[in-house]
């Protein structure tokens, strides 16, 4: 067997590994890269300067202990979460979990119809900044109505927002051929400057050194009921991504629109040969991926900051990588955006408290990340050049229904609905 027949053979395994084969395989990829890990922690101490070693062996004596490092990410982001599950390292954790859910469904839902979706910074900036101008707007006018209107309000804006600057790209890539990865990308520094442009010349804050609008009314602010003042993280926020995990998903799944979706994904010319609007499918993929980066920057004004200030953090971006963790499954971007969060809570704990330089802190979260999305990487990439007995077969010709399309019954596809 030739090298070329080998790597064949391991990515249509791959390509065809079940549900529990993926998760085992995540599981193993998550202990290499502990253990890698902490090597480097432990080799990188034996050339710190400290008064007293840390962690030794075989004579070797380190600065960093590679355990207690591992152990302080674990206790940074849940805290004492058995005495108070309710405390300050949860509540940070699920913040960030929740923003990246909405972010990475953002890129995953652009990923099932064959779309690179680089854009959902610059849309999740648009949805922020118009649900912050919508609710300073309509707040004086609502006044006594309280959240019952001003959240949903703020939210619709947000995903009106980012559905329209997502619509874009995928116009030009429609109708003028245009590559999303490109415009995209560019639309991402355009969103940027017509942010900082909105709101230095309309929407400042009076007496502000920062470029960012008023704080919005009180009454839309997502409060953090279960957590205390201060955590900037709402259950309902968290909720309300899981409740969109559930859409997407039964979208994509069991319903004439996903099933589109999903052909164009798989074998854009057979959908196009089976009757699918391959433009109408570009701009609507595209304009939903916006509306929930739009979503997500909506959470980010009313749960976290409660004003729009430029200088987004590059949740957008993030949103990619949950997405290749969770091989683009709406079910799978939660525990991918857990374990982001965990490791940004983690890390600032190890950070502060084993003296770990923050350099080092970013090179094991990095490790993690590349490790488990390793796997999945190379399954996303083997489909483009392998193909499979389990490979569902597509309708060419608008006769007989296959397998995977949609019907009353529901689709038969395979669990982790990559198909």
């Amino acid at each position: 067997m030739s090298a070329r027949d080998r790597i064949e053979s391991g990515l249509r395994r791959l390509v065809a590994a079940s549900w529990a084969e993926r998760l085992g395989l995540s599981f193993a990829a998550l202990v290499a890269s502990v253990l890698v890990g902490g090597l480097i922690v432990f080799f990188s101490g034996t050339a710190a300067t400290c008064q007293e070693p840390a962690y030794g062996v075989f004579g070797l004596t380190s600065c960093y202990n590679p355990i207690s490092v591992y152990s302080v990410l674990v206790t940074g982001a849940f805290g004492s979460i058995l005495s108070d599950p309710f405390n300050f390292n949860v509540a940070l954790t699920f913040k960030e979990t929740t923003l990246l859910i909405f972010t990475g469904l953002s890129v995953a839902v652009a990923f099932r119809a064959g779309l690179f979706n680089i854009g959902s910074q610059g849309q999740l900036i648009f949805g922020g900044l118009a649900s912050a101008i919508t609710v300073l707007t309509a707040g004086p006018l609502l006044t006594g109505v309280g959240g019952f209107l001003l959240v949903p309000l703020g939210v619709l804006a947000g995903a009106l927002a980012g559905a329209l600057y997502g619509a874009v790209p995928g116009a030009l890539k429609a109708y003028a051929g245009a590559n999303e990865v490109i415009t995209t990308i560019m639309l991402n520094f355009v969103a940027e400057q017509i942010a900082f442009f909105v709101v230095s010349a309309y929407f400042a804050a009076p007496d502000s050194q920062s470029v960012e609008t008023s704080q919005i009314p009180p009454a839309a602010v997502l409060e953090s009921a279960l957590f205390g003042s201060g955590s900037d993280f709402s259950i309902v926020a968290f909720v309300g991504g899981l409740v969109l995990v559930a859409g997407l998903y039964y979208l994509i799944k069991y319903t004439a629109f996903g099933f589109d979706l999903r052909t164009s994904g798989l074998q854009p010319e057979a959908a196009r040969f089976g009757g699918v609007d391959a433009k109408r499918t570009i701009v609507s993929s595209m304009a939903l991926s916006g509306a929930f980066a739009g979503i997500g920057g909506a959470v980010w004004v009313l749960m976290v900051l409660g004003r729009f200030q430029t200088g987004v953090p590059a949740l957008g971006f993030d949103g990619i990588t949950v997405s290749i963790l969770a091989g683009n499954n709406p079910l799978g971007v939660v525990p991918a955006a857990l374990l982001f969060g965990v490791l940004k809570s983690g890390s600032l704990a190890v950070q502060l408290s084993t003296g770990v330089p923050i350099q080092l802190v970013g090179v094991l979260r990095g490790l993690i990340i590349l490790f488990v999305a390793m796997p999945e990487f190379f399954r996303l990439l083997g489909k483009q050049f392998v193909t499979t007995d389990r490979e569902p077969a597509v309708a060419t010709d608008g006769g007989e229904q296959t397998p995977t399309e949609p019907s009353s019954t529901g689709g038969t596809d395979d669990p982790g609905g990559e198909r």
